[in-house]
């Protein structure tokens, strides 16, 4: 959808990115820096789903789950740092409308995260509370309908936000402080009123990520009290070190979405802007399949024989 014109000059069709940093003599340092970590998240996650395909012990709900999670990670990096690493090779700035609205749509895909780490933390309280239930309540048809439910779901938030930005009026200014597309930023460049927009990303960011988090938390203080009740203290910091792993993902997620939504009244276009966008887009992809590998000797043990194999193959 092309936008309009507004009543004070001519419609905008394209932005300007001012990227990571406006010196050109750190540019080389960035895309260096972007393109390691790119390559590190890549291959970390892609790492994480061959071991879950070659390891039969991570053929487990959880780890399905989280095969998803790689996907989407790998997609969210995708989706911005490859473009900024082009534009610094090419010293281009400008991205069209269309093409910073196709952006903003797979960001927001990120809301799948939602959705997957809810349905952990269910796997996680099924589990340590309702052990021999667990695998009627979590059979493979289950494990499919809730993924299939948490891609719709984040699928259908993307778009409406999506056509919600396209009915707003780009006529003036055109620069994002930013490095690649973003609500709080476009919000900012629009000249017309953005209240009901801004209505509607609370609403359904409420609905959306504090639904999920009330059913997180819920989850975990029921699995809480049942580790409390077992006696040995082996078996609680074996059963509490299953959930490690996914509690930090969640915390990761949650404060660097609160920070860059829960922002939208400041005017301002600042550095931290810039700073929780990194957080959000390149960090968090990089370190989950380091959060879930390090402390587990199943996972370890699946990426060994991974790397042994490519070695063999060579």
């Amino acid at each position: 959808m092309e936008p309009e014109s507004g009543a004070n000059g001519t419609a905008v069709t394209e932005f300007i990115l001012l990227g990571l940093v406006e010196t050109p003599g750190l540019r080389p340092v960035v895309f260096v820096l972007f393109l390691f970590a790119y390559l590190v998240t890549v291959g970390g996650n892609l790492s994480i789903l061959a071991a879950i395909l070659v390891e039969p012990k991570l053929h487990t709900p959880m780890y399905f789950f989280l095969g998803n999670l790689s996907v989407l990670d790998i997609g969210c990096i995708t989706v911005t740092v490859p473009p900024m690493l082009g534009r610094l090779l090419s010293h281009k700035h400008t991205v069209p409308y269309a093409a910073c609205l196709s952006q903003l749509f797979f960001h927001l895909l990120v809301g799948v995260d939602c959705f997957l780490l809810t349905a952990m933390a269910y796997d996680r309280f099924l589990a340590i509370c309702r052990p021999l239930t667990y695998s009627t309540r979590m059979s493979q048809t289950v494990q499919r309908i809730l993924v299939a439910v948490s891609w719709a779901c984040a699928f259908s938030n993307a778009l409406t936000y999506t056509v919600a930005i396209s009915t707003l009026n780009f006529c003036g200014p055109n620069v994002i402080n930013h490095f690649y597309c973003d609500l709080p930023q476009l919000f900012q460049l629009s000249c017309s009123s953005t209240q009901l927009n801004e209505l509607l990303l609370f609403g359904l960011g409420v609905l959306m990520a504090g639904a999920p988090l009330i059913l997180i938390v819920a989850s975990y203080i029921h699995v809480a009290a049942a580790v409390l009740r077992i006696r040995s203290v082996e078996g609680r910091k074996k059963a509490f070190s299953t959930c490690g792993s996914h509690l930090t993902v969640v915390g990761i997620f949650y404060d660097t979405g609160v920070f860059s939504y829960m922002r939208l009244g400041s005017v301002e276009a600042s550095d931290k802007d810039k700073g929780i966008g990194i957080l959000n887009t390149v960090i968090s992809p990089m370190l989950n399949p380091l959060i879930y590998s390090l402390r587990n000797p199943d996972v370890q043990g699946a990426l060994r024989r991974v790397l042994m194999g490519k070695q063999a193959f060579a």
